[in-house]
């Protein structure tokens, strides 16, 4: 059997975590069954939008399993991908795919699909997928359209806060020699055998740098130069979305670990605009579709609905306390350069 019969039943399984993220919910699974997701299995904690109400009902459509976060401690996300692990619906997969819901692989090769990537790559155990982070670019007000239609700007793609690493997230395929699923990499035994290591890529079909193949450096284990590393698939992230979505998900804090906050340095990171990037749209007209599809469903359509409206009531909170409308305002006439490369122009002036 080749490669391309192989991937006609591929079963690739996305594994998230969620908190509060009923808006953006159906875009995120339409979209990442398009581009060949069979199975979503998506742990919820701590919902006070509806997400879990309409993950209940997607799961009830067998649309998605929703299970609630096993974590007893702080570290939901990793505590999740451990409970993950023993599942069916995991272990059955040819392909495991774990990401956030602000978060869309927007792959070049072929079809624009997970198997096209795959045969680009050469059909290796794990592939790692460059980030590319998407600003703001000054949108202020929430809007119920797909995220991928609205944040077309990003830092450039092989520099971002003046680093030449930059995080990736990565498809692991089930035959991987796994000790743990990280949030951003597998990890396997530090002893193993050389010649028993994975092949391992990167974006480009290329192997992962020796470093962080082995997990050789802790600054480098989920990060490698982004240069070059991206001809077959980006990952774009929309951390930021619009600044009322922002304020939300600064007050709901973090998914991954209690008592996070997201304060003006994550902001500014995460909102340098100097870059076009549209090519992810080249998915709109089948989104849209699927969207229609999926709210085409009476129950499906009032869930999502109550999730937008709750979203926007909480908006609406927020800023009826000073403190909230204070960060608006700061954030409004935040600086567009990240921290670090504004210090490195400040000290190249000093130089000069």
């Amino acid at each position: 059997m080749d490669l391309g019969e192989q991937q006609s039943d591929m079963r690739i399984t996305a594994v998230t975590c969620v908190k509060n993220e009923g808006p953006f919910l159906l875009e995120w699974i339409a979209y990442n069954r398009l581009i060949g997701v069979t199975d979503f299995l998506i742990y919820s904690n701590d919902c006070s939008d509806g997400t879990d109400d309409l993950l209940d009902a997607l799961a009830e459509r067998g649309i998605v399993c929703h299970l609630p976060n096993p974590a007893e401690g702080r570290n939901y996300q990793m505590e999740a991908l451990k409970d993950a692990r023993q599942r069916d619906i995991v272990t059955a997969a040819d392909w495991i795919w774990i990401a956030d819901v602000d978060e869309f692989l927007n792959i070049h090769a072929g079809d624009h699909t997970i198997p096209a990537l795959i045969e680009a790559c050469g059909d290796p155990q794990a592939i790692s997928v460059t980030f590319q982070f998407f600003a703001n670019d000054g949108i202020e007000r929430f809007a119920d359209l797909p995220v991928i239609s609205q944040f077309n700007r990003s830092h450039n793609p092989d520099l971002w806060c003046g680093e030449f690493a930059i995080e990736v997230k990565t498809l692991v395929r089930k035959d991987f020699p796994l000790q743990y699923f990280g949030a951003h990499r597998p990890f396997f035994r530090g002893k193993l055998a050389a010649e028993k290591r994975p092949r391992w890529t990167d974006g480009s079909g290329r192997d992962v740098p020796h470093r962080f193949l082995v997990a050789a450096n802790p600054r480098r284990i989920r990060r490698f130069p982004a240069r070059g590393a991206r001809a077959f698939a980006t990952l774009n992230h929309y951390a930021l979305r619009s600044l009322d979505s922002y304020l939300v998900k600064n007050d709901r804090g973090d998914v991954n670990r209690e008592h996070r906050v997201f304060d003006d340095t994550y902001w500014r990171e995460r909102n340098d605009a100097a870059h076009e990037d549209r090519s992810i749209q080249r998915h709109m007209p089948a989104l849209e579709a699927a969207l229609a599809q999926l709210r085409g469903d009476p129950d499906i359509d009032a869930l999502h609905q109550a999730c937008v409206a709750r979203h926007v009531a909480r908006r609406d909170a927020l800023l009826s306390e000073p403190g909230y409308r204070d960060m608006r305002e700061t954030l409004r006439g935040a600086n567009p350069l990240p921290p670090q490369e504004e210090a490195l122009i400040a000290a190249l002036d000093l130089a000069g």
